[in-house]
């Protein structure tokens, strides 16, 4: 047991001296339990998880096998800071190679990250004084807002709906949050709507940041995961780099979450003001890790083949929950299928209702031990992930026809 007066320390930032005494329970921790709970009500009802969002493989041979032979050299044993020459100039020959974006300098706009979420939770602190605003996009991931308010900042949220094919609407942001605002966040391919950003949004936001003096930190955790067309990056666009940096990732577009390994890339100065912010909070991703991840780089079509199996696996699901009469529809990108839940569910003259997509979610979890995950936003909607545990099309088949056949059995109202 704690010492009384260890309550009374803890920053305002985490709840002050009610830290600890919440009794909230989380989203994710909700869908924890229920999953837990299904599965003993009904053991020998297998749970279908269409909640993860990572990747369902390991990394490729060829990445495993380069971490194996740069781990058993000396020269990598040390401290990587914010060096691994061989990880930044492949970034950059990547940035050429899948986005066509040129004149890119490894030495000066590049540094890796140990994987994104740190770069988010750093780069408040490079920018945010108490009172400043952040622009973040919701639905969203809320790391770089929840660290703005760590340092007095204030978060706006811009809605991401359906009529706007998910994209912000910059014009709507009213004037005196524009005067404290330095910092635009976006996210596309975007998690968890799937959506992806138009050349156009790119270019109305990179003129938007200028004349109203932010900087644009773009989250392209999934930007090189396209179905269709091209993988789009902000530096396509003509004068980006003098306000932006993207944040890429190795997790979900080469099987690497655990290895916790991405890239800052973009304007000079806001690459190395969160070069001087990492160099004070780790000593680098290690350099095993760094090498290997640049034998990754080095090979798109891992990528490419990766978005191949996701897109395969979205047809399918779509195709199951279209003929139980929803309307999901096919994103450009990401391993995201962002779907409208119903209002109510009938079987056998009883009928069910949910208020929103957390209470559909809960129900979809508790009856047919199918795990989404909810989000009610901006409308009601569950984020299924085809990330799901499948070897091979017959197996990823099966699972899909599950869902069907699952669902097939209620009749939905919308």
């Amino acid at each position: 047991m704690s010492d009384p007066y260890i309550q009374e320390l803890f920053a305002e930032r985490i709840g002050g001296n009610q830290y600890g005494k919440s009794t909230a329970i989380y989203k994710f921790e909700k869908i924890k339990r229920a999953k837990k709970a299904a599965s003993e009500a009904k053991p020998n009802v297998e749970l279908i998880d269409m909640g993860v969002g990572e990747p369902d493989e390991m990394a490729y041979p060829v990445v495993i096998e380069a971490l194996t032979t740069a781990a058993n050299r000396p020269e990598n044993r040390g401290y990587a800071d914010n060096g691994g020459g061989s990880f930044k100039n492949a970034a950059a020959q990547y940035m050429k190679n899948v986005f066509k974006v040129e004149n890119i300098d490894p030495e000066t706009e590049i540094i890796h990250s140990i994987g994104s979420k740190t770069a988010l939770t750093m780069m408040p602190a490079c920018f945010i004084n108490p009172g400043d605003y952040v622009l973040m996009t919701v639905p969203g991931y809320p790391v770089l807002g929840t660290h703005a308010k760590f340092y007095g900042g204030k978060v706006y949220n811009l809605p991401l709906e359906a009529e706007n094919n998910f994209l912000p609407d910059l014009d709507s942001i009213p004037e005196n949050v524009l005067e404290k605002a330095k910092i635009l966040v976006i996210n596309y391919p975007n998690n968890p709507t799937g959506a992806s950003a138009t050349i156009s949004f790119l270019e109305k936001a990179v003129a938007f940041a200028k004349a109203n003096d932010l900087i644009i930190i773009q989250d392209a955790a999934y930007a090189s995961l396209v179905f269709e067309g091209d993988p789009i990056s902000i530096f396509q666009i003509p004068g980006a780099k003098d306000v932006a940096v993207e944040l890429h990732s190795l997790s979900k577009s080469f099987n690497m979450t655990g290895w916790r390994i991405g890239f800052v890339v973009g304007n000079p100065l806001i690459v190395k003001a969160y070069g001087d912010m990492k160099d004070n909070s780790d000593s680098g991703q290690f350099l095993a890790i760094q090498e290997a991840a640049a034998t990754a780089l080095n090979r798109p079509e891992i990528t490419e083949e990766i978005a191949q199996k996701y897109s395969r696996r979205m047809d399918s699901l779509i195709q199951a929950l279209n003929n139980n009469g929803f309307s999901a529809v096919k994103p450009n990108g990401s391993f995201f299928l962002y779907v409208k839940s119903p209002k109510s569910a009938e079987i056998n003259n009883e009928t069910y209702t949910f208020e929103n997509g957390e209470a559909f979610s809960q129900w979809l979890i508790t009856n047919e031990l199918i795990s989404t995950v909810p989000w009610d936003d901006c409308g009601h909607y569950v984020r299924f992930s085809v990330t799901f545990k499948a070897q091979g099309k017959v197996a990823e088949n099966e699972i899909t026809q599950e869902i069907e056949n699952r669902l097939s059995k209620y009749t939905f109202h919308f």
